[in-house]
């Protein structure tokens, strides 16, 4: 069902499951999945493809021009998935040529009231951003990730699997998998304990992640530390896991307890 009031490109592609209120503006390059609901005064414009079952709330913004200084109208695209709540006032921008050309959305992400994502992010699945956070450009977010609300996440930042952001933290620094980070600029505060068991991780796993925690972090010398993990530790899968965030190639530094 398409409001009358709805201004619909003719050459956009949509399916016929999709229902469109009053006052939506959709344009010719936006192709858009069934069964998803998009309300009113809804802007969706760019080379975007949105996917099955999603939900748009009034006065969302989605594949509008990137806010960089540095695109100059190239075609580049956003991808949204599956099954995303995308509240009011959320803004979404495509990529820009120079950072990859496209930005993606996974699947059965929540983005809270005045959510910003920026050009170029790669946004992973059953994300849950808060009210009024904002995630600058080339940004990637894991998946199970929580950001607590008015968070600003700094340009490049890297944030890992099931790590949770405290409310008005400004993550300029990579955030581990399974990491807790607050702060005016982050620091690392343990281990995701309640993400973890919300996902039933067992007692065991969880106490191993802890204390191959402790190892890493005892000192500032992060790849001395790494060196030193036994056996027990490297065959760990969620420690793997931080091991190989930590190693990866970055453009920002490791978030630690002692960033603060």
């Amino acid at each position: 069902m398409i409001h009358k009031t709805a201004i619909i490109d003719s050459k956009a592609k949509i399916s016929q499951s999709v229902r469109i209120g009053p006052y939506t503006v959709i344009g010719p390059n936006v192709e858009i999945e069934e069964e998803t609901n998009i309300q009113s005064h809804v802007n969706i414009s760019g080379y975007t493809k949105i996917g099955k079952n999603n939900k748009f709330y009034p006065f969302s913004s989605i594949g509008s021009n990137p806010q960089d200084l540095k695109y100059k109208g190239e075609k580049t695209e956003l991808v949204i998935g599956n099954n995303n709540i995308i509240r009011e006032y959320v803004t979404v921008n495509p990529g820009t040529s120079g950072g990859g050309g496209i930005t993606k959305v996974g699947d059965n992400n929540l983005l809270m009231i005045g959510t910003h994502i920026a050009h170029d992010c790669i946004m992973g699945n059953n994300i849950v951003i808060a009210n009024n956070a904002a995630i600058a450009g080339h940004a990637e977010i894991s998946d199970d990730v929580i950001i607590g609300g008015n968070c600003g996440v700094q340009q490049f930042v890297r944030i890992g699997k099931m790590a949770m952001i405290g409310g008005m933290t400004g993550v300029s620094r990579d955030v581990i998998p399974y990491g807790l980070s607050f702060g005016n600029r982050n620091y690392l505060s343990g281990i995701n304990l309640i993400g973890l068991r919300r996902k039933n991780i067992s007692n065991k796993e969880i106490l191993i992640l802890n204390d191959a925690y402790k190892e890493i972090f005892k000192s500032e010398n992060l790849h001395e530390n790494l060196n030193k993990l036994n056996g027990e530790f490297k065959d760990n899968t969620f420690v793997r896991e931080v091991v190989d965030f930590i190693n990866k190639d970055k453009k920002r530094p490791i978030c630690t307890p002692f960033s603060k």
